[in-house]
């Protein structure tokens, strides 16, 4: 029984799988049982923000691992602490955060914030949260249910808790808002959704005018977070101030992680949230060496070169191939090609993977980009010779 055979016998059928066997991965390179190399422009979608086989990463976890993997979170964790204190440093923000394993619990732990918040700040309990078509937030039944996008919310798996409504646009938030309402819920920048970012005006506005209105605004940097738009965090790329923000994804360098870093410190009390894994020694020791990587990096100027540098091919290709794509999308190093139907999409994602390029799909028919942070330039030039090669071959 061979690798894909294996696979489809014992492994649940969730996802539509390639089955290239990659074996090894070096900065943003990986290469298969073959031999064969391929440009990885997708970083295990953003989680593998300092690349593969990083030795820093690489050193952090083994040294950890000699020592403690993981204890409960009723004793205190060191490395816990310390990840904690960096990432409140490094966003500038005033906050207390609780660490979780994933992107979908982050977010959970986010709604749970809030609805408390509801509950015992206000003289009548508010609970809805507002969040935007086109966005993502988790495939947890909560989350599912707070994402944006009809096609979730299949009656599968229903009923799912209420409180959710979804708005088309910035724009309409303003006439949703009622006396139940305690957060707005949104991505600077939707990645599921098709790598549309806000304009950073109107996102201003909608903070200016939520803190008038007392209702919480809560920013999923779960994809944004962690110096993928070339800040720590898209909020501060923004300029606003969350009361929550959400991370995971790169934040642990491929080491499952997440994060909610809230300015209400004092919402939540012992036994109101809590995780078993989440913030235990292995994953911290990570996320703290990818902070300390990334930060180094980010002062040293190449996180700022990275991203222009990608941002230029980018938009080289777009204009190149006009019967393709309508247009380059994104911020940073999370970027995409619009392109004119879903099946140039998929050929594209096809031929590009046969070419030894590994790229994603988002919505509105976007070919997604989301490269590790620490991706060099050589790569980047071998990645884009790459594509054109696909794009050569795929019929308008």
């Amino acid at each position: 029984m061979n690798l894909e055979e294996l696979d489809k016998k014992y492994v649940l059928h969730t996802y539509a799988r390639d089955y290239t066997n990659f074996v090894k991965g070096v900065g943003a390179t990986l290469y298969d049982e073959n031999g064969r190399d391929y440009i990885d422009f997708a970083s295990g979608i953003a989680v593998n923000s300092v690349g593969h086989n990083h030795p820093k990463l690489v050193e952090a976890i083994c040294n950890q691992a000699k020592n403690i993997i993981h204890i409960s979170n009723l004793q205190v964790i060191e490395p816990q602490a310390k990840l904690a204190q960096k990432m409140v440093e490094l966003s500038g923000y005033d906050m207390g955060v609780f660490f979780a394993n994933s992107g979908a619990e982050a977010n959970e732990g986010a709604i749970k914030i809030a609805r408390k918040y509801g509950e015992t700040k206000f003289e009548n309990k508010r609970y809805k949260v507002i969040t935007l078509e086109h966005s993502f937030h988790g495939r947890t039944i909560t989350t599912v249910k707070a994402t944006g996008q009809e096609s979730f919310h299949t009656p599968n798996f229903s009923p799912y808790p209420e409180g959710f409504s979804y708005e088309k646009s910035i724009e309409d938030v303003y006439r949703a808002i009622d006396d139940e309402t305690v957060a707005v819920l949104i991505e600077l920048v939707q990645g599921e959704g098709g790598v549309q970012p806000f304009e950073k005006e109107e996102i201003q506005q909608l903070a200016s005018h939520l803190k008038e209105k007392g209702v919480l605004l809560i920013v999923d940097e779960v994809q944004t977070g962690v110096y993928r738009t070339g800040e720590f965090l898209a909020s501060n790329l923004y300029g606003i101030e969350p009361d929550i923000i959400t991370l995971a994804k790169g934040l642990g360098g491929g080491v499952p992680i997440g994060a909610v870093m809230t300015k209400h410190k004092e919402v939540l009390n012992p036994g109101d949230h809590g995780s078993t894994f989440g913030g235990n020694y292995l994953s911290t020791a990570a996320g703290l060496a990818v902070c300390e990587i990334l930060s180094e990096y980010y002062e040293s100027g190449a996180v700022g070169e990275a991203l222009v540098y990608f941002e230029e091919k980018l938009q080289g290709i777009a204009k190149d191939y006009p019967n393709l794509f309508e247009k380059e999308v994104g911020i940073g190093l999370m970027r995409g090609l619009r392109a004119k139907s879903a099946d140039i999409q998929g050929a594209v994602i096809k031929g590009a993977m046969k070419e030894g390029l590994v790229i994603l799909k988002a919505g509105r028919n976007t070919v997604r980009f989301l490269p590790s942070i620490t991706i060099t330039k050589e790569e980047m030039d071998e990645g884009f010779k790459r594509l054109e090669s696909a794009l050569e071959k795929v019929k308008a």
